[in-house]
């Protein structure tokens, strides 16, 4: 749950057009990829290995 909301509050930084927004993007694209991509790795891959 703490995961999907600081993916969620990315979201408008990750879709800004503004000032600054080819430094934002990128940067919350990755953020966001990291947190879910951990998040599943976590839920599905880790409970598998025990």
């Amino acid at each position: 749950m703490t995961a999907l909301v600081a993916s969620l509050g990315f979201v408008p930084m990750a879709l800004s057009v503004g000032t600054g927004a080819e430094v934002q993007r990128p940067l919350a694209t990755v953020v966001i990829a990291g947190i879910l991509s951990t998040t599943v790795l976590t839920l599905l891959v880790l409970p598998a290995l025990y």
